[in-house]
């Protein structure tokens, strides 16, 4: 489901931007390319420092946006690629894929979890 391309962009730093939705409105928040891994079974996951807000728009509606990308990796007319994720979020806060994560970044509170439904290649 995830192509090779998209784990090609993980291999250089990028923004990350994720969207969540509530009664209010959309609402986007960022992380780091580096900060992303990708399971064995095709979920993405990656540390939560503050996300308030992510959080509680996930408690209303689950469903995300994110992209991300990289000028490093080669898109379809040029130098320069990027991807559209959209799926399903969670936060997750124990575990051992939780305890896992905080030994390479203790000051998360959470860890993410996106269920993909679709990753489509936008650059």
């Amino acid at each position: 489901m995830i192509p090779e391309k998209f784990y090609e962009v993980l291999k250089y730093e990028g923004v990350v931007a994720i969207g969540t939705r509530s009664g209010e409105g959309f609402h986007m928040v960022n992380t780091w390319n580096s900060y992303l891994t990708v399971t064995a079974d095709g979920r993405i996951t990656g540390p939560v420092g503050g996300m308030r807000k992510t959080e509680a728009n996930l408690a209303l509606d689950n469903n995300i946006l994110m992209t991300l990308g990289s000028r490093e990796v080669q898109g379809f007319n040029s130098k320069g690629t990027g991807f559209l994720i959209t799926g399903i979020m969670a936060f997750i806060t124990e575990g051992k894929e939780f305890e896992t994560l905080k030994q390479k970044f203790p000051w998360a509170r959470a860890m993410f979890e996106i269920r993909p439904g679709s990753v489509t290649q936008t650059l």
